[in-house]
């Protein structure tokens, strides 16, 4: 794409991101998480019965929808390509440590600044930790901290991943008996399906097309200054988003009483800066691994199963916060991110 192309496509796909966000709420998704990846990866996990948190059981289309759209954009473009071998067990456990991260916020970066934008002033917290995150990440990669370069070919399993996603749309579509739902709570508000899968598709389209990222307009900030589309696509968004919940009387400036929020600030801060600081180091927010997963990056598929089973154990093992609180183990699961990943980084470090 040229880069006028490339600035308006940003622009248009970030806008459209932001309207959704909004309006998938709207019409059925909980309030302040129409677009929730690591909310919908907690969902889904509990409806194929990797956890028993019966408020959180749904198979939501909009994951689905991420993933096969960005596989049909890249085949049709011809950027379809199966690659892989990028330490792949570090980003496994990278995968659920930027769950761990999410859960403790209550939200992945794209309901961070969801909240935001509806008047949620506990999102500062996070959003001062996601910037702190990026920027340790940036700190690492200038000190020679990176994982291992990938293999680029066809016996990587890049294709498995937009596979068993067609095999989760069979299943939303089927109903097979395993197969769990939510009586009530979180899981039990959502959108027509037919819709939420429409819009998860052609943001997934799009953003395939865009590279589109929260964490990487962040990034792309730190070392290029407001010159990158990306950053004005980030601002794009969270301005269309606000005039959406504006619109919609869904704007509530203030501290208290925010759905899908809590006021532990010095956590929602740690939580978001482990995500942050993950997100540099495996080239993406989840949303951004979602749409890599499609488009044939075995690696990003890696990861995206590890976020599966992050968000299992998020509510098996009373990780995730409520809005009461971080639990005890939400606490101890963040501490124990930032060593492994300090740690890791050390012995990632190019040294030469």
């Amino acid at each position: 794409m040229t880069r006028s192309i490339e600035f308006w496509t940003t622009i248009a796909t970030a806008l459209l991101l932001g309207t959704l966000g909004v309006l998938l709420s709207v019409w059925g998704n909980p309030e302040n998480s129409g677009i929730c990846v690591s909310c919908f990866i907690e969902n889904s996990a509990g409806a194929l019965g990797l956890h028993d948190n019966t408020n959180m059981q749904y198979l939501r289309p909009e994951l689905i929808g991420f993933v096969l759209g960005s596989t049909a954009s890249a085949i049709a473009f011809r950027d379809f390509q199966s690659r892989g071998g990028s330490a792949p067990l570090s980003r496994l456990f990278l995968g659920i440590f930027l769950i761990f991260g999410c859960a403790v916020f209550i939200g992945c970066p794209i309901k961070l600044f969801l909240r935001l934008s509806a008047g949620d002033l506990t999102a500062v917290a996070g959003v001062a930790g996601l910037l702190a995150g990026v920027w340790m990440g940036l700190k690492g990669l200038a000190r020679g901290v990176e994982l291992v370069r990938q293999d680029r070919g066809n016996a990587n399993g890049g294709h498995l991943m937009p596979i068993l996603f067609v095999l989760l749309l069979v299943f939303l579509i089927t109903r097979p008996g395993f197969l769990l739902f939510s009586a009530k709570g979180g899981g039990a508000q959502y959108a027509p399906w037919l819709l939420a899968l429409g819009a998860g598709v052609g943001l997934g389209a799009l953003a395939q097309r865009t590279r589109f990222c929260i964490t990487g307009s962040i990034r792309n900030t730190f070392l290029m200054g407001l010159r990158v589309p990306a950053i004005w696509g980030l601002l794009a968004f969270i301005a269309a988003a606000a005039v959406a919940n504006l619109a919609t009387g869904r704007f509530n400036l203030g501290l208290y009483g925010q759905p899908g929020a809590h006021l532990e600030y010095v956590w929602s801060f740690l939580g978001m800066g482990l995500v942050g600081w993950i997100s540099v180091l495996i080239g993406g927010c989840p949303f951004r691994q979602l749409i890599k997963a499609g488009e044939g990056d075995a690696d990003a598929g890696l990861v995206v199963i590890g976020m599966f089973i992050g968000g299992a154990l998020s509510q098996s093992w009373g990780i995730a916060a409520t809005a009461a609180g971080v639990p005890l183990y939400g606490k101890v699961a963040i501490l124990l991110g930032f060593a492994s990943v300090a740690c890791g980084s050390l012995v990632c470090r190019d040294r030469t």
